[in-house]
């Protein structure tokens, strides 16, 4: 059993899938800073575009996206979305291959399939991609067979599906209404296309969830074999997200009972054979996600734990982010703003910052923390109130330390984005900006 000690689950923490977090970036890094870097941009690269649209907005959703209801705003956005394809290949250095292209959002297939066959088919002859790993973000509420032929035509290897419950009562509250047959259809024609590696969202601590709930999901999900199950809490944040207002929180299970969930949840999916990833993700043994987990080589980025190498990250699209060793770019959020600044030939990056020699370090040791693996603390040991804040996590055998290597144990899991929060100079009072840390 996961030791419970609510005492150190009280601060809401960043999910790190950067260092420094978004909270950090300012204007004082933007298109400039982002042209430099692309100009200089070196292997292994990969790209991500965001499609910030859905058919349906979920109420619980934190993504920059909107409602695609206008053909001709779906036009506008792709017409933009190209020209910044073709703006940034043209700045990069020749022969620099992409190692992945992902394609997330939003809800990729809130766009027509053919319009996602032309911008795949763009983005390859621009960044002279022959052979990159491809995935997508799918809504089953949009898919179609006409999107199964597009993605087992163009090669799509990598699905990830947005699941959250099985529940009917608990998708109602959510605004997310997708029976359970709509998701056992999508993955069937996934698999009849050749994708490989599926991956569902699932969530904990919903409103009015309870245990035999999430078990209930749980137990369908491992009966349609994904390869990969990100089982995520759900992180209720209305003054940030006004979406959620219209979620009851009057109905949302305690501290208490979100921990014995998130344990349940590892219960239940290493029984059937999934491999614990980081503190939130597991995955089937062949998957290459859990090889790169046996092998110490997972890593954390945008887009959660991930088995992609690439320490360089181009987003394109709205509010899409760039990571490249010493600075993090991100794009203009508003779709309107974004088109107007590509019509003009310019790169979109308004907000980001640059990562010093201690950032780097810094953000390997939370990396680290979070995949699971020993991290040597000799560079940020002495960060204020990082030792006095270790005590409690060493006292209570939470963690270990020998000598500057800080190393996990079984229970360090729900633990770890606390601890790891610990090496975070920037996080002084900044409570509601983040969710719970289980």
């Amino acid at each position: 059993m996961w030791p419970y000690h609510p005492d150190l689950l009280v601060r809401p923490v960043p999910r790190y899938t950067s260092f420094p977090t978004a909270a950090e970036f300012g204007p004082g890094v933007g298109s400039a800073e982002q042209a430099e870097a692309i100009g200089e941009v070196q292997e292994p690269l990969s790209l991500y575009l965001h499609i910030p649209f859905c058919e349906q907005i979920c109420w619980y959703c934190g993504c920059n996206t909107g409602a695609a209801n206008k053909a001709q705003r779906l036009t506008s956005y792709l017409d933009a979305l190209g020209s910044e394809i073709d703006l940034v290949a043209s700045m990069m250095p020749d022969d620099v291959g992409i190692a992945r292209i992902s394609f997330g959002g939003g809800s990729p297939n809130a766009i027509p399939p053919l319009s996602f066959v032309r911008l795949l088919d763009r983005t390859s002859t621009a960044f002279g991609a022959s052979a990159p790993v491809l995935s997508v973000e799918l809504d089953p509420r949009g898919f179609t067979p006409e999107w199964a032929s597009v993605l087992g035509a163009t090669g799509v290897t990598n699905v990830s599906l947005g699941v959250q419950t099985f529940e009917d009562a608990i998708q109602h509250r959510i605004g997310r209404i997708q029976p359970a047959r709509l998701i056992d259809s999508t993955v069937q024609q996934l698999r009849g296309v050749g994708v490989r590696s599926i991956n569902f969202d699932l969530m904990y601590g919903l409103p009015g969830q309870t245990m035999g709930d999430l078990e209930a999901t749980l137990a369908h999900s491992i009966g349609l074999a994904p390869e990969r199950i990100a089982l995520f809490g759900y992180a209720h944040v209305p003054h940030i997200l006004p979406r959620q207002r219209r979620i009851d929180d009057s109905a949302l299970p305690d501290q208490a009972l979100r921990f014995a969930m998130a344990e349940h949840g590892y219960d239940q999916l290493t029984a059937a054979g999934y491999v614990p990833i980081g503190f939130d993700h597991f995955a089937l043994p062949h998957d290459p996600m859990a090889k790169a987990a046996a092998a110490g080589e997972l890593r954390r980025n945008f887009q959660g734990f991930t088995d992609d190498p690439a320490e360089r990250l181009i987003g394109m699209g709205a509010s899409a982010i760039s990571c490249f060793p010493d600075r993090i770019v991100q794009n203009e959020k508003n779709a309107g703003r974004y088109r107007m600044r590509l019509s003009q030939g310019q790169l979109t990056g308004t907000h980001g910052i640059m990562r010093s020699r201690d950032d780097r370090e810094r953000a390997l040791v939370i990396e680290d923390i979070l995949c699971g693996r020993s991290a040597d603390l000799s560079m940020v040991l002495e960060t204020p109130g990082a030792a006095e804040g270790l005590l409690p996590f060493i006292d209570r055998d939470l963690v270990r330390l020998d000598g500057m290597l800080l190393s996990p144990v079984d229970a360090t899991r729900p633990y770890a984005r606390t601890i790891a929060a610990l090496f975070d100079p920037y996080r002084v009072d900044a409570a509601r900006r983040f969710s719970s840390a289980v």
